[in-house]
Formats: C-alpha cells, structure tokens, sequence
C-alpha cells in the first residue's frame, strides 16, 4: 500500500508564502529554522521549502513560483462558507463557487506564488 503524506511548495520567500497560508488554512505554520514551514492539514502534510536550502539538496530540480500544472485540493465541510471568509482576504481569484460534473462544489484561487488551490465539498 502506498500513502501521499505530504506536498511540498518551493518557494524564494517561505515566510511570506507561510503567512498566507495561515490565513487561507487557518493553520500556524511548524517552522523548522528559516527555510522550512510544515502546515499539518487532517492526516497530511503540506510544507514550505526555500528554493536556495532545496538547490543544496537536488541543484536544478525545481523552480519557485512557476507551477502549472498541479492544484492543491482542500475538502472542506462547508465551500461557501469558506468562499465568504476568504473573501475578506487580499486572493487572486480563478473560480468563484461552481458545482463541478464529477460532483463537487468548489472554487479557485492561486497563492501568492502562484500556485492554484481549490476548496470543494463533495455533493450528497
């Protein structure tokens, strides 16, 4: 059996890109000295890595704020609810609330990198 246990985002500025992800997740980032933050969402984990400490470890495999092809999807009791709240944030919006044909509510936002995420809840 095999588990996906964590997701991991280059980024030039873990800080920064941390803070955001408080407010969208509202959940404090673990930092792990300046160039690694780990936010513990559900069973999973999604961590902040800086791109300078990552080069140290695979040089030239990854480049920040240049993702285009994977979303982050968050399941979440409520989507409308969520869309409400981040509302009152600063997001650079690519969907608002839309029910999907594979049945699902959700909508789309990118982070401050760049990076697409997506809030859904499953349609009962």
């Amino acid at each position: 059996m095999m588990n996906l246990t964590n997701s991991c985002i280059i980024t030039n500025d873990v800080k920064k890109l941390s803070e955001f992800y408080e407010k969208v997740l509202q959940i404090e980032a673990e930092f792990y000295g300046e160039d690694y933050a780990v936010f513990r969402v559900g069973d999973n984990m999604l961590s902040v890595f800086d791109l300078k400490a990552h080069e140290s470890i695979a040089p030239g495999s990854a480049q920040a704020e240049l993702n285009k092809s994977i979303i982050l999807e968050f399941n979440v009791e409520n989507v409308d609810e969520e869309y409400e709240r981040l509302k009152k944030i600063n997001i650079d919006w690519v969907k608002e609330p839309t029910i999907q044909p594979w049945g699902s509510r959700s909508f789309y936002l990118r982070d401050i990198d760049g990076n697409v995420i997506s809030f859904y809840t499953p349609i009962k």
